[in-house]
Formats: C-alpha cells, sequence, structure tokens
C-alpha cells in the first residue's frame, strides 16, 4: 500500500476481530488514534501466537516494533466491532513489514489503514536474529500476492 491507497478488505486474508472497548473513545467520541496501533499490535501478535507458536513469555525470541504509521479514512466508535486485516508486505531475514486494514464489521469501507516493521531479537542480548521457523512459516502465508 501506499501512504494514499485505501486498502480492501479482500486485499486480506487474515483479518482478527476487535470489540472496541468505552474508554478506546476519546473526548471527541471516537475511537483515539493511538489505540488504533494497539489494534495493529493485537492483531499481528495474535497471529504470530496463534499460528506461529510465538511464545511471548519464555520463547528465546521477541518481536520489536521499530517504525509505525497510520492513515485514518473514517471514525470508528465504542460500542463497534472492527476487523484488523494483516498482510505482510516484506518478509526479511530478521525483520517483517505489515500492512494493516481496519474495517468496520461487515464493511468493505477502510476506517484507516497502517503499517509498521517488527525486528526479532533475542531476548537476552536485546540483538537481531533470524525469524523462528514458526513465526516464518506462519508470516509467509500472509506474504502479499
Amino acid at each position: 500500500m501506499t501512504e494514499t491507497q485505501k486498502p480492501r478488505r479482500e486485499d486480506f486474508n487474515y483479518l482478527h476481530q476487535i470489540l472496541t472497548r468505552w474508554h478506546d473513545n476519546d473526548v471527541y467520541g471516537h475511537v483515539n488514534n493511538v489505540t488504533y496501533y494497539a489494534y495493529f499490535d493485537s492483531a499481528v501478535n495474535a497471529w504470530l501466537i496463534e499460528q506461529g507458536g510465538l511464545d511471548i513469555h519464555q520463547g528465546e525470541q521477541v518481536a520489536f516494533v521499530v517504525s509505525s504509521a497510520c492513515d485514518y479514512f473514517q471514525p470508528i466508535a465504542f460500542p463497534e466491532k472492527v476487523e484488523v486485516g494483516v498482510r505482510v508486505a516484506k518478509l526479511g531475514n530478521s525483520s517483517v513489514q505489515y500492512e494493516l486494514g481496519v474495517f468496520k464489521q461487515g464493511s468493505d469501507e477502510p476506517c484507516a489503514a497502517g503499517r509498521f516493521v517488527h525486528v526479532f531479537v533475542e531476548r537476552k542480548s536485546n540483538r537481531p536474529c533470524p525469524i523462528p521457523p514458526g513465526p516464518r512459516a506462519a508470516l509467509e502465508r500472509l506474504v502479499r500476492g
């Protein structure tokens, strides 16, 4: 996705459901912009844990976000169900670049489009390391075509 290109629901083969929470809303009555980043993190990490076997508590490797951005197209607010689409734009040796889309449940129009980069590191040294086999296999299934 370019910074101005809106994603389509069909661009993603993984959609993670998020139930908005009361405290996601800000004083303007919609989900605050920083909350979208938590949605992104939740969607990506759910995939890595469930499909890739990433052990976020005891594993030797962890993934750190090193870059992120988001474009907003329309607001969402509590109480709404949203779906976060996740795909992989670039898969490197130790890093992965994601593209994400936020959609109201059942809508094809995106509310937001995001991107971020994970770098996998050794937990003890905080030094980059190769993406472990399980998470790599899961990420390969999300590489955009």
